[in-house]
């Protein structure tokens, strides 16, 4: 799967089941459902869902919190565009 090949579902009623949690996550954020992404990956453990949470975070304008999660995930805190980072995520989780 390439990242247009992952842009070509977000018209979809759902994600792709086979899709991991996280970019399953990410669909539903691009698809203005910060609260099923969120949900998602609040109680997840690990590196990979701490970033994704801290941008959810960084999303929603609680950048005291996404720099919490940044942390958690040993990333530095982003500063790039939403969408740029979205598509860094997304590129970093596709198989």
């Amino acid at each position: 799967m390439t990242l247009q090949d992952f842009k070509n579902t977000l018209g979809d009623s759902a994600p792709k089941p086979e899709l991991s949690i996280l970019l399953q996550s990410l669909w539903f954020d691009a698809n203005n459902d910060w609260r099923t992404a969120h949900d998602l990956v609040d109680s997840l453990g690990g590196k990979d869902a701490a970033h994704v949470h801290a941008y959810l975070h960084r999303v929603e304008g609680d950048l005291f919190n996404a720099r919490y999660w940044y942390g958690q995930a040993q990333e530095p805190v982003c500063t790039s565009d939403l969408s740029e980072e979205w598509e860094s995520l997304v590129n970093k989780f596709i198989k």
